[in-house]
């Protein structure tokens, strides 16, 4: 494969990043998400689509990122990252919001193109920490993630998606 990697995301590419979203979280949540909001959520990539236009466009502030993983000019995956919100992180933690590569391109090394990116990106900018949310049942996720690094550090969440649906948080040193 050649002519891969990572660059910072740009209006051009938010479309294939929405779709790639939509396809993603179909495959990989389909096992365990109750099958109604699961259907809401890949129902269309068109609202993501202006998620993902705002967020490339007008982000926050310069430590709101979205990456894409690009093969041969084509975007094949996408993360975002932000300061962590929640309140019991410190000032320098960030959040890895999400990181999806495209179905039909995964076992080809962009997520772990997007991985390190992210942690090189997160240093540069003075981040300590990383944390992030997963499924617990997402098994594939987890088992990407940590091989890593990433362990889960005692916080959880309940989503209520016709089901409860249970979270945990990852996190990971980035000294």
């Amino acid at each position: 494969m050649t002519d891969v990697g990572v660059r910072d995301a740009r209006i051009g590419d938010t479309a294939a990043i929405a779709e790639i979203q939509v396809r993603a979280w179909g495959a990989a949540y389909a096992p365990f998400m109750p099958p109604e909001p699961l259907a809401e959520m890949t129902a269309s990539a068109a609202p993501w689509r202006e998620r993902w236009l705002a967020a490339v466009t007008e982000p926050p502030s310069p430590r709101h990122r979205v990456l894409a993983a690009v093969a041969e000019g084509v975007v094949v995956g996408f993360a975002a990252f932000a300061p962590a919100e929640d309140p019991d992180q410190e000032a320098d933690a960030a959040e890895l919001v999400t990181l999806a590569v495209d179905p039909a391109r995964m076992r080809e090394g962009h997520g772990s193109r997007l991985l390190a990116a992210v942690a090189d990106l997160l240093r540069q900018l003075s981040f300590q920490t990383a944390v992030t949310w997963v499924f617990t049942e997402d098994a594939a996720l987890r088992g990407f993630l940590e091989p890593s690094g990433w362990a889960p550090d005692g916080a959880t969440r309940t989503l209520a998606l016709g089901r409860p649906v249970e979270m945990i948080r990852l996190h990971t040193s980035l000294a």
